[in-house]
């Protein structure tokens, strides 16, 4: 019993030391990236120049603003507007919605000074426009409207 207790021993030593000439270790890099982006918050905005008075013709402004958010770091934030739907040339216009006279107007997009800082720090695009009053007063009464997109980019 003796002899099977001292090879029992051994072989269990054996073992043991064989496991740790057996050890080895492996470096794991763990890495993700995140996407600079830059989202508007709604989906739409209205810029409503109010009534249009032939009787008055004076320049009519208007503004409104939306919210945007850019990931922490961007440092650009280029938002452009397209020509609308009734372009001519380069000058953006309204068109009567029942008929085909159409309204040219002017807009300025100014986003706020604030750095990029994610999506719970919003920032603020100023949207304004104006119509001359040489553009409106000969114009068929009713109600003109134009669709134009906004895009931002990172």
């Amino acid at each position: 019993m003796r002899k099977s207790m001292a090879v029992f021993f051994a072989l269990a030593v054996l073992a043991a030391g064989g496991a740790a000439w057996a050890a080895d270790t492996n470096t794991l890099t763990v890495q993700a990236s995140v996407v600079g982006t830059c989202k508007f918050m709604a989906a739409t905005s209205i810029l409503n120049f109010g009534a249009l008075d032939p009787s008055t013709p004076v320049i009519v402004n208007g503004s409104t603003s939306t919210q945007f958010w850019c990931t922490k770091g961007v440092a650009t934030d280029l938002i452009t507007a397209d020509l609308g739907e009734n372009p001519a040339g380069l000058t953006r216009q309204m068109k009567d919605i029942a008929g085909a006279d159409l309204i040219p107007y002017s807009l300025t997009l100014t986003p706020d000074v604030s750095t990029n800082q994610g999506p719970s720090s919003p920032r603020t695009l100023g949207i304004a426009g104006s119509v001359l009053a040489a553009d409106y007063t000969g114009k068929t009464a009713g109600d003109y409207a134009d669709i134009v997109t906004l895009t931002i980019n990172p």
